[in-house]
């Protein structure tokens, strides 16, 4: 499992992102962000470097004159 995200972490990425958030807001979004991150991690752990992609693009070659 991924660390949790802090408190002061968050409001460090947010001021990066150009918000000023209260600490209300910083304590409301915590879980979800945490939640979210850890999600991420766990699809990140399924993915390997063997997988093949879904769908490859082979554009059809057209002949020029």
């Amino acid at each position: 499992m991924a660390s949790e995200i802090t408190r002061d972490e968050l409001r460090v990425r947010a001021a990066r992102a150009g918000l000023e958030l209260s600490e209300d807001e910083l304590n409301q979004l915590l879980p979800g962000v945490n939640r979210a991150y850890n999600q991420a991690d766990d699809l990140r752990k399924l993915v390997t470097n063997t997988d093949e992609p879904a769908a490859v693009f082979a554009p059809a070659r057209s002949q020029r004159e």
